[in-house]
């Protein structure tokens, strides 16, 4: 995906025999613009179009409680309006309490269970198990509609070569070397809902993703992205199911000043912090 550029997946995950170009910084003045960082590696670049993505630790966050007089249990606004206060606030309903391969399942029929699975989806494919067969195979059948998944799996297996995980410093199964922590998370910043029928939607999320290798001898750092995943999803078979999904670069903020931390802290920050389930 080059910059601003969305790709599309159509029944088929992106990603596959594609490569991502990216133009020099520009120096104008937007500062947004011209505070982007350099492009990242290739490998990188390829792992963001082959859509890293998946949940395999997930620790349950209990969502604030509203208050009994909620006007709305969907919380968001079609897309082009103004965002109001409901756009944050707790919605009062309870998070989903069911997992199916480890995932949350068992979204309300409306746009704010919508959101919810669209939010907990981009975390489940967005983390390390898309790089282990295995897992990747079980993610893709459970979070996509039945015809998305079969023109899936084989196109990925492919695209998650034992050349591909190698430049990632992964062996042909997709582990990381002793001593080394590879690193592929995503945390949803916020979601909004574009279109909403009773039998389909089109979410939006908004994440920053962590992707790398932390380790003594790593030359490939775990850094940050921002992006925007769109799904298009489908109810079927007493759920959300994904159709069809696309990627495309931001809106990414002004990088801080914020210190860089070492390897050790970064694989330590990995392993005391898990993910979440997500709930508006």
């Amino acid at each position: 995906m080059s910059p601003g550029d969305e790709h599309e997946t159509s029944g088929g995950y992106g990603g596959t025999g594609q490569t991502r170009t990216r133009l020099p910084q520009g120096t104008g003045g937007d500062i947004y613009g011209g505070a982007r960082r350099t492009g990242r590696s290739s490998s990188k670049s390829l792992v963001t179009v082959v859509g890293v993505v998946v949940l395999l630790i997930a620790a349950i966050a209990f969502a604030n409680r509203g208050g009994d007089n909620s006007t709305s249990t969907d919380g968001n606004t079609a897309s082009g309006s103004k965002p109001d206060s409901a756009s944050t606030a707790a919605s009062g309903t309870k998070p989903v309490e069911s997992k199916t391969g480890g995932i949350p399942s068992g979204f309300a029929r409306n746009q704010q269970g919508a959101q919810s699975a669209a939010a907990n989806y981009s975390v489940a494919l967005g983390s390390t198990g898309m790089f282990q067969k295995e897992i990747r195979h079980t993610l893709v059948n459970s979070l996509y509609t039945t015809g998305a998944a079969s023109k899936l799996t084989g196109p990925m297996d492919q695209a998650y070569s034992a050349d591909f995980l190698a430049k990632l410093g992964l062996d042909a199964n997709g582990n990381a070397p002793t001593g080394s922590t590879f690193v592929s998370r995503v945390t949803p910043v916020g979601t909004t809902v574009q279109q909403y029928s009773d039998s389909s939607a089109k979410v939006a999320v908004w994440y920053v993703g962590l992707l790398g290798m932390a380790g003594q001898t790593s030359t490939d750092p775990v850094t940050t992205s921002w992006k925007t995943w769109t799904f298009d999803l489908q109810w079927s078979d007493g759920d959300w199911k994904i159709a069809k999904d696309s990627q495309k670069d931001g809106p990414a903020p002004v990088p801080g000043d914020d210190t860089a931390a070492t390897s050790d802290e970064i694989s330590k920050a990995i392993d005391e912090y898990g993910g979440f389930t997500y709930a508006r």
